[in-house]
């Protein structure tokens, strides 16, 4: 769920890697896809033994891309198709994408029972039945997902193929409640880029390479590079991504897609692989916000088994750790000794349509603060930033720039945040394992897949090492009050220090800062080459994010970044959709082979 960790001083410790239907595909197509992506094994390092970036095939003979949401619900309203024919649909559009032509491989296995299911949901149409409005809308979700079906969950590692959760997790369970075919899960960085310091984002033991569908030598970034490729590719309406740090609006910057990390506590992380508990959470990722807000719907909702979702930090040992002064503070300020969740609004987590938030004119009389200091990765995330903001201003924003976070010099940004990660990972996989593997499962702690890895690393390690894994496995348990005093110096200068202090301060609705630089080339040899992000700030404070495509530079797409407080979604999703509205920049990916020489403009 973590991309690369981008703090103040340039980001000095990389972590871990991060038209409808007519002719559709008939159900023959499940079974050769099914068996394209293949439920366990691993391919070779590309992900395809057919050749990699070959040229794609001309878009004119490509089944057609997905409609939006709105564009789904309207047809299937009107009788216009059926939930099996666009089952069809996105089968035959990854069918032709996804293991040839293109090769995007973002989709690591179908769902063997998806027909089965969107009849069931035609019949239930057909009787007068619609379970929301999402009902029949397909949609992809990633690999570190729970579902209690034929389907694996493995986070994209060997490890745990044949290994299926016994039971869907929370996600997955809302999901098929609100009537949506969960149509197969996507690829990802192994483990969601928590293994090693030399990943090359979008490749799984289990998956391969995933591959950016804007240029197809680049890269998808991660964790949710499936989800984010796949949205991109138009196989679906929507996907399903999970963030700890970067890895749902990371891919959606690079692949040109609208990504929303909500607010931990948001959507429930019950049945989810995890990395942290302080900073996991699960959104959507599409080609446009209204139908990201539409997904938001149905993932939003209070879930008692997960403690963020109830507000309640758990109890580990003492539950007590040493007042800690923070090193951005005066000596007199001392941050308070148990560490938190994002705090609720007053009443609690209010049920909210976010797609009501959905106003072209969102931006009018709104206070944007600009984030200098997160600006000067790339000269071209800047240049289509600064366009960003002349749009916003002209769409009646008013505009304050610039804005600093006064944490922005803490020592906790570089220091803490992989501490936190490997202490929360190692617990928390252990109790993912004994709550959702199967019983008596050979996989039941963070050493026996480190063991596992070792044993098959021909496999697993033939490309980077599990350096991250390694050192995770040797921290103490989450008991230990250094682990609690190191949260509390990350929560203080993300939020106290960091965020709220900005917005607070400066009277402001967002923050907004560029989220990418233009996709880099994939490199299985030495690893990812990151250039920049700006997802940390509200990865530690675990505040939500939403990015936008804002332009294109050498033919690939550059995001926007609103920031918000706790459970300022709708805030995020209002501003974000008018801005939306006012550049319209989005372009469908022409999934152009990989070429030295970049394409003009």
């Amino acid at each position: 769920m973590t991309d690369h960790l981008d703090t103040p001083k340039m980001r000095a410790r990389r972590i871990a890697r991060r038209t409808l239907m007519k002719g559709a595909a008939s159900a023959a197509v499940a079974t050769g896809l099914a068996s394209a992506a293949r439920a366990g094994g691993s391919r070779d390092g590309m992900g395809s033994d057919r050749a990699q970036f070959q040229e794609a095939t001309p878009a004119a003979s490509l089944p057609a891309p997905s409609p939006s949401v709105t564009e789904l619900q309207e047809a299937l309203a009107n009788g216009e198709t059926t939930v099996r024919e666009l089952v069809e649909a996105a089968m035959a559009r990854i069918d032709a994408l996804d293991q040839q032509g293109a090769t995007v491989n973002a989709v690591i296995e179908i769902n063997p029972d998806a027909l089965t299911i969107a009849d069931e949901l035609d019949a239930e149409l057909a009787s007068g039945t619609m379970r929301s409005p999402m009902h029949g809308i397909p949609v992809l979700i990633k690999d570190n997902i729970g579902t209690g079906d034929q389907m694996e969950t493995t986070a994209g590692s060997l490890a745990l193929v044949g290994l299926k959760a016994h039971t869907d997790s929370a996600v997955a369970r809302q999901l098929r409640e609100a009537g949506m075919v969960i149509l197969g899960k996507t690829n990802l960085s192994e483990w969601a880029n928590i293994r090693s310091f030399y990943a090359s984002s979008g490749w799984s033991g289990r998956g391969g390479q995933t591959v950016n569908p804007y240029l197809l030598d680049r890269n998808a970034s991660g964790s949710s590079s499936g989800s984010g490729a796949a949205a991109a590719a138009g196989y679906v309406a929507v996907t399903v991504g999970t963030e700890t740090n970067g890895s749902i609006v990371s891919p959606a910057g690079n692949c040109g897609v609208v990504g929303i990390k909500p607010t931990v506590g948001l959507v429930s992380r019950v049945g989810v692989i995890p990395i942290s508990h302080s900073q996991d959470t699960i959104g959507p990722m599409a080609t446009s916000v209204a139908s990201a807000a539409a997904l938001l719907n149905v993932l939003a909702a209070p879930d008692p088994a997960d403690a963020a979702s109830n507000g309640e930090w758990p109890v580990f040992g003492s539950g007590e750790a040493t007042p800690v002064a923070s090193p951005a503070a005066t000596p007199e300020v001392t941050i308070q000794p148990i560490p938190s969740y994002p705090q609720h609004p007053s009443g609690g987590i209010p049920e909210v349509d976010y797609t009501a938030a959905l106003d072209p004119t969102g931006l009018q009389g709104a206070r944007i603060g600009v984030l200098r200091g997160s600006t000067g990765f790339s000269p071209d995330a800047d240049a289509v930033f600064e366009e960003a903001i002349a749009a916003m201003r002209e769409a009646g924003a008013e505009i304050v720039d610039p804005v600093e976070i006064p944490s922005e010099a803490d020592p906790a940004w570089g220091n803490d945040t992989l501490p936190v990660l490997e202490w929360e990972l190692k617990a928390g996989l252990a109790d993912y394992f004994a709550g959702f593997l199967p019983e008596g499962a050979p996989i039941a702690s963070l050493a026996d897949v480190i063991a596992f890895n070792d044993e098959h690393a021909d496999e697993e390690l033939q490309y980077f090492d599990q350096g991250i894994f390694v050192s995770a496995e040797s921290r103490t348990g989450l008991d230990d009050p250094e682990y609690q005093a190191t949260v509390l110096r990350l929560q203080y200068a993300g939020r106290d220090n960091g965020l709220d202090a900005a917005l607070e301060s400066n009277a402001l609705d967002a923050l907004i800062a560029p989220t990418n630089a233009p996709a880099t080339k994939i490199d299985l040899v030495n690893g990812d080459f990151f250039i920049g992000g700006t997802s940390t700030l509200a990865a530690i404070a675990g505040y939500p994010l939403v990015t936008v495509p804002a332009g294109y530079r050498h033919g690939l797409p550059i995001g926007v970044t609103f920031m918000g407080g706790a459970f300022s979604e709708e805030t995020l999703i209002r501003l974000a959709y008018a801005f939306e509205q006012q550049v319209q920049v989005w372009t469908a990916p022409s999934f152009v082979p990989g070429s030295v020489i970049p394409p003009e403009e």
